[in-house]
């Protein structure tokens, strides 16, 4: 197994963010939101008030854009460290027409504002291989929730060797330009490893085993709050 290599915490240039927003994630959103929505179906449809959900690490807002155009019943708080990655959100917001159901604030996922149990979802995509010591934000995600709420964190897996990070990047981003290359391979490297993943989500008083691996490459952890 390769050793972990951090990479920055924050990207916050614009030149990163435009070329995040640019990359085509397409299939990896709509398959989180597939895949969030067939354990949650509380958010799936419209009920008397909305189900609050918290997304930390949004980026540039791509998923809860994706979430509310096929979730009608969720409002979401999108959060990020990076303005670069939320100014461009702010566009996406907008330009989709959903301004009135996804708010986005600049705030440290370390340290969250909100109260105990104030959202009953708290969903990030590829923020823990950002994170040298992720437990303390996987902490205040449990925090945060209602009892019964549900948390739900997909990343990208550590890859095992040199040879399997050239076949990921290059099947995942042949298409890319050198710098989206440059910021997966990093990526990838500064992910966790099955193992590890699991370890943090025992820490954080979640089962072990609600932390699977879900495609070559990446893994997802899902559970109810107690």
């Amino acid at each position: 197994m390769l050793s972990r290599v951090l990479e920055p915490e924050v990207m916050d240039t614009p030149a990163e963010a435009l070329d995040y927003d640019r990359m085509d994630h397409t299939t990896v959103n709509r398959t989180f939101v597939t895949d969030l929505l067939d354990v949650c179906p509380e958010a799936a449809t419209l009920g008397d008030e909305y189900v609050d959900v918290l997304d930390i690490g949004t980026g540039t807002a791509q998923i809860p854009v994706e979430l509310c155009r096929r979730a009608a019943g969720v409002r979401v708080m999108a959060i990020d460290l990076a303005a670069a990655m939320l100014n461009l959100g702010r566009t996406n917001v907008e330009v989709a027409g959903l301004i009135d159901r996804i708010r986005l604030d600049r705030i440290d996922a370390k340290q969250l504002p909100y109260a105990d149990g104030q959202f009953a979802v708290v969903i990030s995509n590829s923020i823990v291989h950002h994170i040298p010591d992720p437990s303390g934000v996987l902490r205040e995600a449990v925090r945060v929730l209602t009892p019964g709420g549900l948390i739900f964190l997909r990343d990208l897996l550590r890859p095992v060797d040199d040879g399997q990070v050239a076949q990921l990047v290059g099947t995942y981003a042949a298409e890319a330009n050198d710098h989206q290359r440059q910021l997966f391979e990093q990526s990838l490297r500064a992910a966790l490893s099955l193992p590890e993943a699991r370890e943090l989500a025992q820490d954080a008083g979640l089962p072990r085993e609600s932390v699977r691996q879900t495609s070559d490459r990446h893994w997802t952890l899902a559970a109810r709050r107690d």
